[in-house]
């Protein structure tokens, strides 16, 4: 009779909904039944061509569509392509949210400044301790990351225990808190787990990632090598540890420290309120109180170790900052390595600063807070997964992963790399890709969210490659004359004292155009523009081999 109970078991399905064609925009849903949990929200920075848009968060019209089997969110840590997009997608998924302590100390930063605290459920978790939300049990792990209480999320459901690593990791001398719960993930692994869901940024990196404090010699030698100068770090915003180390290196060397940059201030401060970093009296001071000390006595923390154009140190670099200026005698740290794609806007920074004539440091200022290989393998021997699915990563990390699951001895028809919007339905007996479900990105435009489209992004795309002309004319109501224009005014198509020529052929083609129709007797708006859109467009490609954007104009009078 068993048996047969179980044949009608239903089967957990896993849907991410984003995050697994990059680096960034990580949410997942799990769903068994009646219950939906969504393991992370996040968003992703644009790519080059999307131009204009400031942030890109998931489409959750799946959630949406669900709304009333969704539980919460279940949040792995405080890193904005975890947790950036939960202002965005609360307003319409509005469920509670569980994370640890910093984690939730971030959120909440988030939820005031877009006045979302009042309506939002929170539960902050210890590590160790379980959630029960519908047919789910969610337990947290300690994991280490280059962000302060990071966790891994066993999910136990009735088709199986899933184990999502979050990002993460082999740390054994962090320089905060307790070292990864390696216990426990074999305990898991003893009870037989289902899936393991597993980091996949450094899956191509052979070796271990070295620990966080081996950073901490570094800085003591830099800091010795450069005794005579004010010392700039550029880091990560949440990258609390890192924080820790450079303040501490700070005070052996007997130097106040000032942090600058709003989204670093913010995690400083929250991190300092629940006690997750731990500053020596009278070393952290405040910005304006630096000129109060000698250069040699200076350490200034700051983001915009990515090049990003409006970040602390690119505004420092610019003499666009209203308080710090750089130049000789001043030395930079880049205590982080470019993200992919960001290598362009970090060299620009670095040449920047250079011949400001400050001395730059690059080398050996970073260690990841991802997995290698070697870490990777140590979770899927302790856990022994049935089935693999990598996570976190483009394909090509997803595919290193995969590679490393197969050569532990998983089978190669056990591992699954998914594309977002793809469901997974799987228990003890199989696992298949059954169905999609819709996935997308929404574009954020300042205060706009979605309004920015395909359409629009290819018009501005077009825009910036190849201009615009405006022809304006006017006709008179009764007979349908052409009593002035057309005009032609170009913006970002060619200089036009220069091309007067050009400009009054085509306003002489246009207007024999537009003649010859009004004697037909066609006075269909949409026709004289369609007309003009062509001929116009026809001239200027043999002429220029250009296809500026045309907007006919045409006013009654």
């Amino acid at each position: 009779m068993k048996k047969k109970e179980n044949m009608n078991a239903s089967k957990l399905k896993i849907i991410p909904l984003g995050g697994l064609e990059q680096i960034g925009m990580n949410i997942t849903a799990f769903e068994y039944e009646d219950s939906i949990i969504v393991v992370d929200c996040g968003l992703s920075f644009p790519d080059d061509d999307m131009l204009g848009i400031d942030l890109v968060i998931p489409d959750v019209t799946y959630l949406k569509d669900n709304i009333e089997k969704v539980k919460g969110f279940v949040i792995t840590h405080g890193h904005e392509d975890h947790i950036g997009a939960l202002p965005y997608v609360l307003r319409d998924v509005k469920v509670p949210i569980y994370a640890t302590r910093l984690t939730m100390g971030i959120i909440e930063n988030k939820l005031t400044e877009h006045d979302l605290m009042r309506g939002t459920k929170r539960k902050v978790v210890k590590f160790g301790q379980s959630i029960n939300l519908g047919q789910f049990r969610v337990e947290f792990i300690k994991t280490n990351h280059s962000i302060v209480d990071a966790a891994a999320l066993a999910i136990y459901s009735p088709a199986g225990i899933v184990i999502h690593t979050g990002d993460f990791k082999v740390d054994y001398t962090p320089v905060y808190g307790d070292a990864i719960d390696l216990q426990r993930f074999a305990e898991i692994g003893k009870k037989g787990v289902l899936a393991l869901m597993c980091d996949s940024t450094n899956a191509e990196r052979p070796g271990f990632t070295p620990s966080e404090k081996t950073l901490g010699r570094t800085f003591d030698t830099i800091f010795e090598e450069h005794k005579n100068t004010r010392i700039f770090v550029a880091t990560f915003a949440s990258n609390v540890d890192r924080v820790q180390q450079i303040i501490n290196t700070a005070y052996k060397f007997g130097r106040k420290v000032s942090v600058e940059g709003r989204s670093m201030v913010n995690i400083i401060e929250t991190a300092r309120n629940l006690e997750c970093i731990n500053i020596p009296e009278n070393t952290l001071i405040d910005i304006d109180e630096m000129k109060n000390y000698p250069d040699e006595q200076q350490v200034i923390i700051t983001t915009g170790s990515q090049g990003e154009s409006m970040a602390a140190l690119s505004r420092m670099a610019n003499n666009m900052h209203r308080k710090i200026t750089i130049g000789p005698g001043d030395t930079v740290v880049f205590s982080s390595s470019p993200i992919p794609g960001n290598e362009k806007s970090v060299t620009k920074i670095v040449n920047e600063l250079q011949r400001k004539g400050a001395d730059v440091v690059v080398q050996d200022t970073h260690v990841s807070g991802h997995a290698c290989q070697e870490e990777i393998k140590l979770i899927y021997t302790l856990v022994q997964p049935k089935y693999a699915i990598p996570v976190h990563g483009e394909y090509k990390h997803l595919k290193a992963q995969a590679k490393i699951a197969e050569n532990l001895g998983i089978e190669k028809d056990r591992i699954f790399i998914l594309q977002s919007g793809e469901v997974l339905e799987l228990d003890s007996r199989e696992a298949k890709v059954a169905g999609k479900v819709p996935v997308g990105a929404i574009l954020v435009d300042g205060l706009g969210v979605g309004d920015v489209g395909n359409v629009v992004l290819r018009d501005r795309q077009h825009l910036a490659e190849d201009g615009i002309m405006i022809v304006v004319m006017s006709l008179e109501k009764m007979s349908a004359q052409l009593v002035a224009g057309p005009d032609i005014v170009t913006r970002g198509f060619v200089y036009v004292r220069e091309s007067d020529e050009l400009i009054e052929e085509a306003r002489s083609l246009v207007d024999e155009a537009l003649q010859s129709c009004l004697d037909r007797g066609i006075t269909d708006w949409g026709k004289l523009k369609s007309t003009t859109k062509d001929v116009l467009g026809e001239y200027v490609w043999r002429k220029t081999k250009r296809r500026p954007m045309i907007l006919p104009i045409i006013m009654e009078v």
